[in-house]
């Protein structure tokens, strides 16, 4: 009977495509998602509305927009779509550019998955347990999202944005009036037809990026990685090399970080860090936002910031973290 056939042999080709479709079945209901709630914010979104929400002062406003992940609760691979959608509707660069950095970590899903993935990690001396790595997750993501956000008060979205995306931004920032509102099956349509064409556009930079990351994930000996362990100097670079290539959901990622047991804490966070900020895929799909010069730097900026503040981070959590209650020794008789 045929379902009793023999199973092909494994090729180096069958490997990359198995894991080329596993990476692809769990990025694209995200990146669904991320488009559709594009469409919904292109359709039914005041355009003015953003700027009535958040404060005046544009430094603030950088500072609030770090937290707008717990309201938009996306990851990685929808967030980007959610970002061009804003910014075309009126967001502020800094705070949009503060929120795409920020939201696939301060994340209230990506905050009990790494609590989980470390619960049942060995804390060592000076390392970070589940309370502490998830905190300083957190803390670390929102500092470097908002340096970047303040970093860009001051430039121009033409000098960040694409062509096509600076247009659309300064369509709306020249609106001066809300238009009348379409009735409701109209907007759906248009919700609709929008997150279509974001979808195809984001899906095509997606595949080339988890591509690249299949191949790599077949071809590549993992047992090799862990040779660098040894200092941080060597550990947090290559850590931070694996999670860019890796391109791991933010959402799954903490439990591929907490068995590294020969890594420290100070590696593990920026792996955490700077994958969900920047890997193989996303540079793709920013390419799509950014023009090539702009990204060039925030890829540069983002590993610069993460790599020397993440042992700090560390040590600073490891002095606040909760400690494990000390073993009570019975009075001798």
């Amino acid at each position: 009977m045929i379902f009793l056939a023999e199973l092909p042999a494994s090729s180096r080709t069958g490997d990359v495509l198995y894991s080329f479709l596993s990476i692809v079945f769990e990025g694209a209901p995200f990146i669904l998602i991320g488009t559709l709630m594009s469409g919904f914010i292109a359709a039914f979104l005041p355009s003015k509305m953003l700027e009535k929400m958040l404060p005046r002062n544009r430094v603030l406003s950088t500072l609030i927009a770090g937290f707008m992940g717990l309201i938009f609760p996306v990851c990685e691979c929808a967030v980007v779509p959610v970002v061009r959608r804003l910014v075309q509707k009126g967001l502020p660069l800094s705070c949009a550019i503060t929120y795409l950095v920020s939201a696939p970590i301060i994340n209230p899903i990506v905050i009990f998955s790494t609590m989980s993935a470390f619960q049942n990690v060995e804390v060592k001396a000076g390392e970070l347990g589940s309370v502490g790595m998830a905190m300083a997750r957190i803390s670390l993501g929102y500092a470097i999202a908002v340096i970047i956000g303040l970093l860009l008060l001051r430039r121009k979205p033409e000098e960040v944005l694409t062509a096509g995306v600076a247009a659309g931004m300064a369509r709306a920032a020249a609106t001066t009036e809300e238009p009348a509102p379409l009735p409701f099956n109209t907007r759906l349509v248009h919700a609709m037809r929008t997150a279509m064409r974001d979808f195809l556009d984001t899906a095509m930079y997606f595949s080339v990026g988890v591509f690249i990351t299949s191949v790599f994930n077949t071809q590549v000996d993992q047992s090799k990685v862990e040779m660098v362990a040894g200092t941080d100097w060597a550990a947090i670079p290559s850590l931070m090399g694996l999670a860019f290539v890796l391109a791991l959901c933010s959402t799954s990622d903490a439990f591929i970080a907490a068995p590294m047991s020969a890594f420290s804490s100070a590696a593990k966070l920026a792996f955490l860090v700077f994958g969900p900020m920047l890997d193989v895929k996303l540079v793709f799909m920013y390419s799509a936002v950014f023009r090539r010069k702009f990204l060039l730097w925030l890829c540069a900026g983002m590993f610069v910031l993460v790599a020397c503040l993440a042992p700090p981070w560390v040590i600073l959590f490891d002095k606040i973290q909760p400690k494990p209650a000390a073993a009570v020794q019975a009075p001798i008789p």
